[in-house]
């Protein structure tokens, strides 16, 4: 029997240790000396026997670690990498912007860091994105409703792996696609708080940005290129007359053709527009026959990456530097756990279930939820006039309207709250992914806003 009970007690050990696996993380290939912030790396087991493995960072704030909240932040897609958030958005370092030369690239530190003022949870879900895996092939594929359960599950295992954290307040985050399960997950830990979960998760709130909500958001694409003097007066009027306001090809007739016709030029209108950012020059081969600067890489001089910004550029290196073996080891990762690492997988086993949380919103709103939804207002993939319209149809009354917020005593955007415990913001001249684009402005809006102070 006590052979028996050892043997038990080694598997069990031996159990645990698979499931929650981390490790302090003290320096990075590419950094030239140990990490001034705390980081940890690791793989937390979820779904039926734990065969879903998910890869985390976690750093812990540079102030007050202990009584700083908590943030869980989560990449869009689905199935671009954590890591997006952690190197180029609110993580507190970041890479020296030189193209890539053969050599390892090098990171610095981010002075706009969103760790100042929080513990922050960067996660890689759903599985199959970034470092997570599978260890089945049935495990490999999920769902926005698994996407959301794993995500809950991954929460609560951590906190009982840190119960130093347990009491901080927490919040849940994160970017585009993100704005599809973060109401999801927001609503399901209160569910879970409701009928006593363990543990009690002290949630706050939730904050987005350029987030998908509702299916016809590309509706408001036209609008938004209106707006920015992309098309003639004259298109958007005849686009608005001959489509009754529905620009989604596969919603259209076409025995439609005028509206067809319209939307043919006004695709000619925009062809070379880079979506995410439209003062951003498009790369794409298609549109960019001739070579930019950025594009000629010289070992005797090397543009930095702001000269001509290139977003695939962006995406290289960081693929160069996770592929690297002595990055791996220093982020222990898990052995054959997965081939290369990409930043955004294109091929992930994934089902979109649900495309409209406008009634997550509403409930949370009705629980107390504190909310921060913000838009570069020159993103085209998710335009700030269809997030404009949602938040409208909630329909709550206003508690601060209309309004510039400063940055250095300059317009950094513009925003409004609501009685439903909900601010929206702009930021001027800020992209998809506006605290890339607009670092120094993102930051100050999320300093005050955490610190409930108006912005």
């Amino acid at each position: 029997m006590d052979r028996f009970l050892l043997i038990l007690i080694v598997l069990v050990c031996f159990r645990h240790a698979i499931s929650i696996s981390m490790g302090r993380v003290e320096y990075l290939p590419g950094f030239q000396a140990p990490l001034p912030f705390h980081l940890e790396t690791g793989y937390l087991g979820v779904d039926k026997n734990e065969d879903v493995q998910l890869f985390y960072y976690f750093i812990q704030s540079e102030s007050d670690p202990k009584n700083d909240p908590i943030l869980l932040w989560l990449t869009g897609g689905p199935g671009c990498s954590s890591i997006s958030g952690l190197l180029f958005e609110i993580g507190p370092i970041e890479f020296v912007e030189l193209h890539y030369n053969g050599s390892l690239p090098s990171l610095i530190l981010s002075p706009t860091s969103w760790t100042k003022v929080a513990n922050i949870i960067f996660l890689d879900i759903p599985v199959g994105t970034g470092f997570s895996y599978a260890r089945t092939t049935r495990a490999a594929h999920s769902t926005n409703i698994q996407y959301v359960d794993h995500a809950y599950e991954f929460m609560r295992k951590w906190l009982n792996s840190h119960p130093e954290f347990i009491s901080n307040p927490f919040y849940v985050g994160g970017g585009s696609y993100s704005g599809i399960p973060v109401p999801m997950i927001t609503q399901l830990i209160l569910e879970g708080n409701e009928v006593g979960t363990e543990p009690y998760i002290n949630l706050e709130g939730y904050v987005l940005g350029n987030p998908k909500t509702f299916p016809n958001e590309s509706n408001f694409e036209i609008q938004f290129a209106k707006g920015m003097g992309l098309v003639s007066d004259e298109l958007y009027k005849s686009l608005l007359h001959s489509c009754g306001g529905e620009y989604r090809s596969e919603y259209i007739s076409p025995n439609n053709l005028a509206c067809v016709q319209n939307l043919k030029l006004y695709q000619q209108c925009i062809d070379g527009i880079e979506k995410h950012h439209i003062l951003e020059p498009n790369c794409s081969a298609s549109v960019m026959p001739i070579k930019l600067p950025s594009q000629m890489w010289s070992t005797e001089h090397q543009l930095p990456l702001s000269a001509f910004y290139c977003r695939d550029e962006v995406t290289s290196l960081t693929e160069y530097w996770a592929n690297d073996p002595s990055v791996r080891e220093a982020l222990h990762i898990q052995k054959g756990s997965i081939g290369d690492w990409v930043r955004c997988s294109s091929n992930l086993s994934f089902t979109k279930t649900l495309d409209d949380v406008r009634a997550y919103h509403l409930n949370l709103s009705k629980k107390g939820c504190r909310s921060l939804i913000f838009s570069g207002d020159h993103d085209m993939v998710v335009p700030h006039q269809s997030t404009q319209a949602w938040i409208k149809d909630l329909n709550y009354s206003f508690i601060d309207q209309w309004r510039s917020w400063k940055f250095h005593g300059q317009i950094a955007g513009y925003t409004e709250s609501y009685s439903n415990m909900m601010t929206y913001a702009t930021i001027k001249g800020g992209g998809h992914t506006a605290a890339e684009s607009n670092p120094d402005e993102c930051f100050a809006m999320f300093k005050r806003w955490i610190s409930y102070q108006p912005l």
